[in-house]
């Protein structure tokens, strides 16, 4: 089983190597126009993709490879009580598309994370996110599901396997936050740093 396990994985990352680095190029992109622009970035998902969005936002803020200035990035997932309050006034739905209200600004950058493509609290986020004017980036599975309507750049692993989607989905990360600090923080900044 464990060898079926590591086979499955090497098979998919493989088959997303051959079908994600258009996309993620066109992400890596949109990502540093925003930053660039003065933007921040808001990230979000459930249950494993609420540990991603964290993991993101933190290498975001804090470093990924270097010591660099901060870069703005926001989980909308780590506030227990406006989760529980949201939830419990406005419906499990809606915790995170009032967070995009309340936080987010055109021109923002929204990374949205479900495995699925279908989970309903993301799906309204991306669509707050896009009514407001920000862009968006979904990382998925599959086809993509729902949300691959409601964003302007598509990464959706070529899986069903909600474990083999989130270890694609945090290579993909991790390869934005490389991109990020390289493109958006001068050498002179990092050895400024060190």
């Amino acid at each position: 089983m464990l060898q079926e396990i590591f086979d499955e994985h090497a098979q998919v990352f493989e088959e997303a190597r051959g079908r994600l680095l258009p996309e993620l190029q066109q992400a890596a992109e949109l990502a540093e126009a925003c930053l660039a622009d003065g933007h921040r970035v808001l990230v979000f998902g459930n249950g494993g993709s609420a540990a991603d969005a964290q993991h993101f936002a933190a290498e975001l803020v804090g470093r990924f490879e270097q010591d660099r200035r901060a870069l703005p990035a926001v989980a909308l997932t780590v506030d227990s009580s406006l989760l529980t309050a949201v939830g419990n006034d406005h419906g499990f739905d809606q915790i995170f598309a009032r967070q995009v209200e309340a936080l987010g600004a055109p021109g923002d950058l929204l990374v949205a994370i479900s495995t699925s493509g279908n989970s309903a609290n993301v799906l309204r986020a991306a669509e707050k996110g896009r009514e407001m004017g920000c862009r968006s980036i979904g990382f998925t599975g599959e086809d993509g599901g729902e949300l691959a309507d409601r964003v302007d750049v598509l990464i959706a692993v070529p899986s069903r396997t909600v474990a083999r989607i989130q270890e694609v989905h945090e290579l993909c990360l991790h390869a934005l936050a490389a991109w990020l600090e390289r493109r958006l923080c001068s050498e002179t900044e990092r050895e400024g740093r060190e």
